[in-house]
């Protein structure tokens, strides 16, 4: 009987140590916590079997409002890195959530802390005085950039060096990552700028300033918005004269954030004769949106059609 028992603690004790080898093994080096789907792609891209990738903000979300759940606190409790957008776009919730977490790694100015938007060079910055009444404006530029793919691969660069900064064993991986990244990247960019050569000059509105970065990328025209200031809804005597400068520009199309009410963008396309083209942002904003090549094809292939082309 002693036999058998001690037969069952072996056994016991060896499956105990065979669980702990692999939670071991399965410990990334860094785990990230990025603010936005589209972030954490790009981290897993270059961190690849090193790390351990999580984002707050879903992928069909409004990433300008997101509530501060207690459960975001505890993911960034026990992050290495934080990765957010910047430019204010997350200004409304994520500094609670850093403080409620209580990590001193991930504030700001630590290198656990990381705004993507140092990568990029912003549109729109906006000069002088700001106050509410001009609407949801972000005087250091407009955050929506990750939507042009070459800024997309300043983000992944900036990403990998705070990682090797962070991780300096595994440097080289994530220096061969992201090497391999920005190939199959820029190969997609080619292929996109093929595509969209031939509707360079074509005019657009949108509801929001969120695609201005895809559409000065691709060659197209903003003639306007249907907000009459940002994050506002519009007023009518707004859409009155956008109805009408649509019609004389012959607008025929509409760029419409997926996470917006399309009731006012409805509204203009029925009376100027254009059609509201509605578009996720994000990765995982739409089925088969599974990663941040996937989202710029999704983008080219559908306003392509929408304006004409192939």
């Amino acid at each position: 009987m002693g036999s058998r028992a001690s037969r069952i603690a072996h056994v016991v004790l060896l499956s105990l140590g065979i669980c702990l080898t692999l939670g071991s093994v399965a410990r990334a080096d860094l785990r990230v916590v990025t603010t936005t789907t589209d972030l954490a792609d790009l981290a897993r891209a270059v961190g690849g079997e090193h790390v351990e990738v999580e984002s707050i903000c879903k992928g069909e979300q409004d990433p300008h409002y997101v509530q501060a759940r207690p459960s975001y606190m505890v993911k960034l409790s026990r992050a290495d890195l934080l990765i957010s957008v910047g430019l204010d776009l997350e200004v409304a919730w994520l500094p609670s959530l850093v403080r409620g977490a209580r990590n001193p790694a991930i504030n700001p100015g630590k290198p656990g802390h990381l705004e993507a938007s140092r990568a990029i060079k912003p549109i729109e910055v906006v000069g002088g005085a700001v106050d509410r009444s001009k609407g949801d404006i972000h005087p250091r530029g407009n955050p929506h950039y990750w939507l042009d793919p070459h800024n997309g691969k300043a983000i992944a660069r900036l990403i990998a060096a705070r990682m090797k900064q962070l991780d300096p064993e595994h440097g080289a991986d994530y220096e061969a990552n992201l090497e391999r990244f920005i190939g199959q990247l820029d190969a997609a960019i080619a292929r996109w700028q093929r595509r969209m050569a031939p509707l360079r000059g074509k005019r657009v509105v949108s509801y929001h300033a969120t695609f201005n970065y895809f559409i000065q990328r691709f060659g197209l025209q903003q003639s306007g918005y249907v907000e009459s200031k940002p994050g506002i809804p519009p007023a009518p005597a707004h859409l009155a004269q956008l109805i009408v400068q649509m019609r004389k520009e012959r607008v025929g199309t509409i760029l419409h954030e997926a996470y917006h009410d399309r009731g006012a963008s409805n509204l203009v396309a029925k009376r100027s004769g254009a059609a509201v083209l509605e578009l996720p942002t994000s990765v995982g904003g739409a089925r088969g949106v599974s990663s941040y090549i996937a989202l710029i094809d999704h983008l080219v292939a559908r306003t392509a059609r929408a304006l004409g082309g192939r």
